[in-house]
């Protein structure tokens, strides 16, 4: 067990406490929720930094950061639309849910022929990280019929995350379509 790994390890640690003070029906539990989410994006910063500049990458860190990220984004996601209960937010957050979810399988798949390294993380990727982290960041701090420039700054914000999801995606599966489309003889 190393530093980075501890990091990771509490991100996912810090899921339920997210969850917890987001159902608080308190005037500070999204506030609080927020926080904990800020928290946990910037852990995801920097156990990638310090993995790399320490020399402490593992295998299981490389398989437990991405996890850990997805079920931090997608709990996230599950909170905001269901307070909300409301098409135009359940759109971006299911196109961000689906893609993670075919991604992961993409890239599961290309490590089993070998060829993991073609669909690494990309700089759209990068992007599309940041914005999916501050648009929940706000979404999570929203409080109903409070701050609405907060909760419309966060959904331009999944709006541009949900774009750069597709883009990134399209961009993944053009890089394996050579490989996805070989015949199962070959």
């Amino acid at each position: 067990m190393n530093i980075p790994n501890l990091l990771t390890l509490i991100r996912i640690l810090l899921i339920p406490v997210l969850v917890l003070f987001y159902c608080i029906p308190t005037a500070w539990g999204h506030a609080v929720a927020a926080i904990i989410f800020g928290i946990a994006a910037l852990t995801d910063w920097l156990d990638g930094y310090l993995a790399r500049n320490l020399d402490q990458g593992t295998r299981f860190g490389a398989f437990l950061d991405p996890v850990a990220d997805k079920l931090m984004v997608a709990v996230a996601l599950v909170l905001v639309v269901g307070e909300a209960n409301q098409i135009w937010l359940s759109i971006p957050a299911a196109v961000i849910i689906a893609r993670e979810i075919l991604i992961s399988g993409l890239r599961e798949w290309m490590a089993e022929i070998g060829q993991r390294k073609q669909v690494s993380v990309n700089v759209i990727a990068k992007v599309k990280t940041t914005s999916q982290m501050l648009a929940l960041l706000m979404l999570l701090f929203y409080e109903p019929d409070a701050f609405l420039w907060v909760k419309l700054f966060g959904l331009l914000l999944l709006y541009v995350s949900a774009i750069l999801t597709l883009w990134s995606m399209v961009i993944y599966l053009k890089i394996a379509w050579s490989d996805l489309t070989l015949s199962t003889n070959q």
